[in-house]
This record gives structure tokens, sequence and C-alpha cells, in this order.
């Protein structure tokens, strides 16, 4: 696919996944009744037969070979590390991988080889671009763990568990009453802990970037920014003429809605216009181990790259959930933070199927687990991930935020610590 088409179809990818981030902290636990006089498929086994999951991946989407396969990596690597230790009381995790191709048939087809002919126990760390099976593994309840929510499934469907939780009903139509609700602590941080004042947003003119790029600014707004946007044509973007304005305005934050390729090339604009920002903000996908090179023709712009997310930078070794991650996928040519939470994904899973070794490893009791358990950490790798079933939405929430920068001496340097860099935030609503 030529370079311009690959990241048109990029932008649209992340945009999806954007915008599921505002949403991050909303979610859902289902009563127990629902589970009640149920039929179960799987059988128990009193055997030492493998236990069976699988993992959906959009891993050769039109996005990139390589966009997508960072949880697959992560809950592999952890499942590989698990077997080594003898498995869950004995028995091996069988991963039974599927590549949809970032389509919807493609999707449906992994979901049919999954769910109805393997007969997996469950879904791990589900990473597709188009969910387009969901309704299919609600219907077979059958429970997806530690997915990532690039678009509304997993504030949609009953038995799908999303990385970052849900408070929504789940009964079938996203969120409440069709819309998602997301705060706006990313904006708060920056303006009381880093002393912000002035954010531009950067979008494309194309619906789904400007849509996002509309969300932001309200956040920004409700949090008392002074606000600039800049929009540039999404087939032949001008971004250094957008980086020349950002110097004019006076930005000291730059929050975006376009692809990783086009903010490598305003970053690159950035320098070559002499931008001084205190920070250019992006998100969780891009929390990766490869800035270097994404940002190869911008030095100064990458030194002020800051990201956000839930789940804690793996670069902190002090912690003893990291180290045993970062053991775990010393085979790993790259790092990212979403191979972290593939590896608390597949994690969250092992203890789900755990509690369930007495009376037998089945889809029903690791639903169980998953719908009536305590909120998760996978060890303190996670912010809390609550499941609840609320009736109407938040209207203010107090949520945690994972903060890193880049630096090129020392890469990503968490800044303070994630379960107590807490705000109490409105929360806004809008349409996924």
């Amino acid at each position: 696919m030529p370079r311009r088409g690959r990241a048109a179809e990029s932008a649209v990818a992340g945009l999806l996944f954007l915008l599921l981030l505002a949403g991050t902290a909303c979610g859902s636990r289902l009563p127990e009744s629902d589970f009640e006089n149920r039929p179960d498929r799987t059988p128990a086994s009193t055997t030492a037969e493998p236990i069976r999951v699988g993992i959906v991946t959009s891993a050769t989407s039109p996005v990139g070979g390589d966009a997508f396969t960072g949880p697959r990596d992560g809950a592999k690597a952890w499942f590989d590390a698990l077997n080594a230790r003898g498995g869950i009381a004995g028995r091996r995790v069988e991963v039974r991988t599927c590549d949809d191709g970032g389509s919807g048939v493609g999707n449906n087809e992994c979901v049919h080889k999954l769910v109805d002919e393997d007969e997996v126990v469950a879904l791990v760390a589900t990473t597709a671009l188009d969910y387009a099976g969901a309704s299919r593994v609600s219907r077979a309840r059958v429970p997806d763990i530690g997915g990532q929510p690039i678009g509304a499934a997993y504030d949609t469907w009953p038995h799908l568990y999303g990385i970052y939780g849900s408070l929504a009903p789940r009964n079938g139509e996203p969120g409440w009453d069709g819309e998602l609700y997301g705060g706006t602590e990313i904006y708060r941080y920056f303006k009381e802990r880093q002393g912000a004042r002035t954010a531009a947003v950067v979008s494309y003119n194309q619906p789904a970037s400007a849509a996002y790029a509309r969300l932001v600014v309200r956040g920004l707004k409700a949090e008392g920014y002074e606000v600039v946007t800049e929009q540039v044509d999404f087939a032949l973007p001008n971004f250094r003429a957008v980086a020349a304005d950002l110097r004019e305005q006076g930005a000291d934050l730059v929050l975006d809605a376009i692809d990783t390729y086009g903010n490598a090339r305003l970053c690159a604009a950035m320098d070559d216009v002499g931008v001084k920002v205190l920070a250019k903000v992006t998100n969780v996908q891009n929390w990766t181990s490869t800035v270097r090179e994404d940002y190869k023709d911008s030095p100064r712009c990458r030194n002020t790259l800051w990201a956000t997310g839930a789940s804690r930078n793996y670069e902190d070794t002090g912690h003893e959930a990291v180290r045993e991650f970062r053991d775990g996928t010393k085979a790993l040519k790259t790092r990212s933070q979403w191979q972290v939470e593939g590896w608390a994904a597949a994690m969250w899973f092992t203890d789900a199927a755990t509690s369930c070794v007495r009376t037998g490893v089945t889809r029903a009791c690791v639903d169980r687990y998953m719908a009536a358990g305590k909120p998760y950490t996978a060890k303190g790798l996670l912010l809390p991930v609550r499941f609840a079933h609320l009736p109407e939405p938040p209207r203010t929430r107090r949520t945690c935020l994972s903060v890193a920068r880049w630096e090129d001496a020392r890469g990503w340097v968490s800044q303070g610590d994630m379960d107590h860099e807490c705000h109490d935030v409105p929360q806004l609503s809008y349409k996924p």
C-alpha cells in the first residue's frame, strides 16, 4: 500500500481508538442472576488436557503490520511463562490466535473459528479494528477478557470485559442511550501539574478526526484552557503552516486527532519552524520504544512527547510486576505499553481460571469471576479496573492517570505514581 494510503487508514483506526480512550473510565458489572440456569457449552475437565484460549488480532490490517500486535504479543509472553511454571493446576494454556485482517468479515470468521470450532474457554487481549463478531461472542456467553476498546463493543455487550472496565449497562446499545462518557483528567493534569494554559488541537478535515477534535476542545474548555484549533487537509496536509501558527499563537500544549504518521510530520514541522511547547501529548497506543525511529526527524519535538494511560509504565523496573513483565518479554524486539496491557489481560484470565480449578475451568465459571470480582489491578500493572451496572451515567468521577515523558537518554520516564495521580473531573458525553 502506498505510504499516503496507509497513513489515511491509520488516521481512521487511530481515531476510533482515541474516541474510546475518552471513555476508558466507564464500565459494567452484570448481576449474578444473569448467569443462573444457563447451559455451559464448555464441559468441566478432570484430566490434564490443555485449557484453550483464543486471541483475535488485526495483525495484517490496512493500518500496518505491527499497529495492533502489542496486546497479542504481551498475552502470549505471559502464557509462555505460565506454561513454563506448570500452567494452571498442572494444565497448559493452549493459545489459538487468529488474524482477522482488520475487516468485519474476517473478524466474524475468527470468532466462528475460535468460539464454535476450537471451543475456547475465553478470548483474551482482543485487538480488532472492526469487532463485528462481538455480538456473536456475547450470545455464546464466551468471556472476552482484557480487550482493547477500539470500537464501542466493550461498552455494548455483556460478557465482554475491556481492559479499562465499564460502568455502562451493556444491554446491546452503546453506553447509555447510545452515548459514552469520558473525563477531563488529562487536561486537568497538565493544567494543575504542569501549568499549561493555552492548548492547540490539531485535526484533519475528515469526519472522525473532526468529531474527536471537538470532544477534546470541549474538555479543554471545561478545564478553563484558552483553545487554538488547527485543521489540515486529510489528503495534502500542510503541517508547516500549522506549526507556524502554533508558534504565533504561543500554544504550550499540543493535542491531536491525527495518526502516528501525521504526528511525526507535525513534529518535524514544529522543529523546522522553531516551535517550543511544554508538551506534545500522545496516547497509550504510541507509548512504545520506537519513538526515536518514529520521530527521527524531530529531536526537539520528540523530547516534548508525553503519553497518558491507565497502566504502569513498562520502564518502571522498580516495580516487581514490571520486572516480571520485562523478564517474560525479553525475546520481543520492541517494548510497548500495549504489550503490558496484553500481559495483564492474560494474567486476568489466569486468575479467573485458577478460581475455577475445583469446579472446572468453564466459560460460565470464568465469566462469573469476571462479572462479580473486585476491581482488578494485575498486581499493580493496571489502575483498578471496575465493572458495574449503572442505570445512569456518572456526571463526575475520581479518575487516576498514568503519565510518562519521553527523554532520549532515558526513554519513557514516569511522572509521579499513577495510583496517586487522581482527579475529580466531569464526565462528558459523546457518540461513538
